[in-house]
């Protein structure tokens, strides 16, 4: 699943298209796609894992899933889910989730919670955690409310940077800790985000599918951890366990 900074790399590209008209739409979206057709793109946004492509008075919104995936200016063998035309591009997306919302986009989202947003609010998220102090902060991390924008690979990173074991109860962690952890939800998204666009993300990584733990030279547990049921990778020696 696309994590929050590959979706503002694909706001980056698209931006050609911002104030043109589509002058075709197809695809096989079960929404009223042809709704679409010679209306302007007033703005690209995104929240967290989320696309908009924001018209006068209406949004649509685009999750990529698990398995999504989109192409600017060129396109697949498969037919897309949705093809947007322009007299000087395309932009096609495949296999995802997609929706229309009615009116004002700010009506729908709180641009607070996404932790690379210019208005990304920790405070907001220290409040949030707080009131779950018996969820494992796997999930919590996990949490689109909270952290919008953070994905597994984010979050398996940031917890063995702060020596936090994802299998730890939020109300449990120090407050120091978490306030770290909270820090690094967006300072590893941005890192993520330059990696990304340097195409050297893999290389980086320090637990996420790693095998030996970098700092013990100790075998990384593989589990899936949390209501979630996601993979972590851990190191039960320099990752403590908050319970």
């Amino acid at each position: 699943m696309p994590e929050g900074p590959s979706i503002l790399i694909l706001k980056e590209e698209v931006q050609q298209f911002t104030g043109q008209k589509v002058i075709e739409v197809s695809g096989n979206s079960s929404i009223d796609i042809q709704r679409l057709k010679n209306k302007k793109i007033v703005s690209f946004k995104t929240w967290g894992k989320h696309f908009l492509i924001c018209f006068n008075d209406f949004t649509v919104k685009i999750h990529l899933l698990m398995f999504g995936t989109y192409r600017v200016n060129e396109q697949k063998e498969t037919k897309p889910r949705l093809h947007l035309q322009f007299a000087n591009g395309e932009i096609n997306f495949y296999t995802c989730s997609i929706k229309i919302l009615e009116g004002d986009i700010n009506q729908y989202y709180v641009w607070s919670e996404d932790v690379l947003n210019e208005n990304w609010n920790p405070k907001k998220a220290k409040e949030s955690l707080d009131k779950i102090p018996e969820v494992m902060i796997c999930d919590a991390v996990l949490d689109q409310n909270i952290f919008s924008g953070v994905g597994n690979i984010i979050k398996n990173e940031v917890l063995y940077r702060c020596f936090v074991h994802p299998e730890s109860l939020v109300g449990k962690i120090p407050s120091e800790k978490i306030t770290e952890i909270i820090s690094e939800c967006s300072v590893y998204s941005f890192e993520f985000l330059y990696w990304k666009k340097k195409f050297e993300l893999k290389k980086h990584w320090l637990a996420y599918t790693k095998s030996t733990c970098l700092r013990c030279n100790l075998p990384i547990v593989r589990k899936k951890t949390g209501k979630w049921n996601r993979r972590s990778f851990f190191c039960t020696n320099c990752q403590q366990l908050h319970i």
